[in-house]
């Protein structure tokens, strides 16, 4: 029996598809194994293209991996081989090298390779609009929580990102193939899911419905078994108050909702493509408050964006002190080659970038620190996922519905059951109760 051994970069949709590669494989009668425990015959690299950086971590695993065991068998799949496909056709190390639409059906390909002994180069052109290509049911598990995809590709364009390239235009999962496979999860025992996908608020656009995702998450509710439903990354200007006021009726939705904002200054924001502007971000924000009161907020910001000035910077900075959310993921902006960005005029220097990017991570830090010492005397309804030893102390550690960190000391096995707790202490990045 053959070893393969998976090395997966990116996103929750590439882990998603990984592991869906991997039933595929194991059912064709191969043999998964920890690349860090065994040598395999086989090696499958899952790529990722968001940056530059991530393209040449891509090729230096592939180098890496061929290296371990120089006879083994190198395949290429995913979004860098979905736009390099001449580059990753010349490198030796690679014997297979398929794009986005052909991990399917990965295991026949490996098997033709080791029938024919010679190299297979298979990427689809996805800049057609196609159907969603549904993998199976599916249960990826990131701990004690599911996580289901429900959508691919992206119709966006934002001047930074290559992903619509990669990953092609919006195709949405039937509705039906989700709500199975979340049944399927539901009697494993699991008890939260995560929906998502490339462009998670675009679900159902392709089918001609603009209320697909509301109406998808609606029967997701149902679900026997399933008490919560985390909803992945989302494009703001889909929180509409009709979307808002049906979502709040929804009682298994975690009150968490990580909204990709990138700037707070409008004139970036167009340099950006993105379609919104920080007044409608504001109302969106004050909308979610209006229906959650205890709503956790995050979001996702890069600094010097080129044409990035000191007066635009500090626009967004002190607009992201106004909203005060609970919690910013800050990136320095990066070059994508292929992007209208990475050729723009007025790129930023590295040493700018590197000082917006502390102040707004000081910022951010400041924020959960306030907010972590909010909780402290409140009672808190937790998901345990698993334990950590502290200072001789063995504590159990989850969330929170609304995805604050909790720490609790016990000697019980608590993975994946859900306890109340009384929060007695705050610290910068966690609560312990």
């Amino acid at each position: 029996m053959l070893k393969v051994g998976f090395y997966t970069l990116g996103c929750k949709v590439n882990q998603y598809e990984s592991n869906a590669m991997m039933q595929k494989i194991q059912e064709a009668g191969y043999k998964i194994v920890d690349i860090d425990e065994e040598t395999a015959d086989i090696y499958i690299v899952n790529t990722c293209t968001v940056t530059n950086m991530s393209d040449r971590k891509s090729r230096q695993i592939l180098r890496r991996l061929k290296s371990k065991n120089k006879k083994s068998i190198i395949v290429a799949v995913g979004c860098y081989v979905q736009v390099a496909k001449q580059e990753l056709e010349k490198m030796p190390e690679i014997d297979i090298v398929l794009g986005n639409e052909e991990k399917t059906d990965i295991a026949q390909y490996i098997t033709d390779f080791i029938a024919k002994k010679e190299k297979i180069v298979e990427i689809e052109n996805i800049d057609i609009q196609k159907e969603f290509k549904d993998m199976g049911q599916i249960t990826y598990t990131e701990k004690t929580r599911a996580v289901v995809k429900v959508q691919d590709g992206c119709n966006q364009f934002c001047s930074y990102c290559i992903i619509p390239f990669a990953r092609g235009r919006v195709r949405s999962r039937k509705q039906e193939s989700v709500i199975k496979e979340i049944e399927q999860i539901s009697k494993k025992g699991i008890k939260e899911v995560v929906i998502t996908g490339i462009h998670v608020a675009s679900y159902g656009k392709d089918f001609g419905n603009e209320n697909g995702l509301i109406e998808l998450l609606e029967k997701i509710n149902e679900i026997e078994g399933i008490t919560r439903i985390r909803l992945g990354s989302l494009e703001p200007k889909i929180m509409t108050e009709q979307f808002v006021e049906r979502l709040s009726k929804l009682e298994k939705i975690c009150h968490h909702f990580h909204l990709s904002l990138q700037s707070g200054c409008n004139e970036t924001l167009k340099r950006m493509n993105r379609k919104y502007t920080t007044s409608e971000v504001k109302q969106i924000i004050e909308r979610l408050r209006k229906y959650y009161k205890d709503v956790m907020i995050t979001t996702d910001i890069i600094v010097g964006f080129p044409g990035e000035t000191d007066e635009e910077f500090n626009t967004t900075y002190e607009f992201l002190k106004s909203i005060k959310l609970y919690k910013m993921h800050i990136f320095q902006y990066s070059q994508r080659k292929g992007t209208r960005a990475a050729v723009a005029p007025n790129q930023v220097d590295g040493n700018i970038k590197e000082i917006r990017s502390k102040k707004l991570i000081e910022l951010s830090n400041g924020n959960e620190y306030n907010y972590n010492k909010s909780m402290i005397g409140q009672i808190v309804e937790v998901l345990f996922e698993d334990k950590e030893i502290e200072n001789g102390k063995t504590y159990y550690k989850g969330h929170t519905q609304n995805y604050m960190l909790v720490k609790y000391e016990t000697s019980e096995n608590l993975e994946n059951k859900l306890r109340n707790v009384k929060i007695l202490q705050a610290e910068k990045e966690f609560l312990k109760g």
